[in-house]
């Protein structure tokens, strides 16, 4: 069963019609608040304590898993091999987060500047 040939002057129109409907989805967005960069910075902090959290239980894990290993093997009386030195798992305590100051209140010597000239 073949379709029947639409006209391209149809095909052409709703070509259009569908890219002026989408203009307005490419419109710039406003730029956020300070509320909303504020919010946004707490998440990133949050973010990155909670990947070194993971990064210390996993480690946690593995030490523990390896000391489970090197117990039963020693315990079946098999040799066991060489402990390879790492570094200690670092606990990265509770969630802090401390704002950065505002924008406004980082330079508070350019203002009297800007007014002697």
């Amino acid at each position: 069963m073949t379709l029947p040939a639409r006209p391209t002057r149809l095909r052409l129109g709703a070509a259009l019609l569908l890219a002026a409907l989408a203009a307005p989805a490419l419109a710039k967005l406003p730029p956020p608040s300070e509320e909303a960069k504020a919010k946004a910075a707490e998440a990133a902090a949050k973010t990155a304590w909670s990947g070194k959290v993971d990064a210390y239980l996993l480690c946690k894990s593995m030490d523990h898993v390896a000391a489970v290993y090197r117990a039963q093997q020693a315990k079946a009386g098999k040799a066991l091999p060489p402990v390879v030195a790492t570094p200690p798992c670092v606990d990265p305590g509770p969630f802090v987060y401390t704002p950065a100051p505002p924008a406004s209140a980082a330079a508070p010597g350019a203002a009297p500047a800007l007014a002697k000239k």
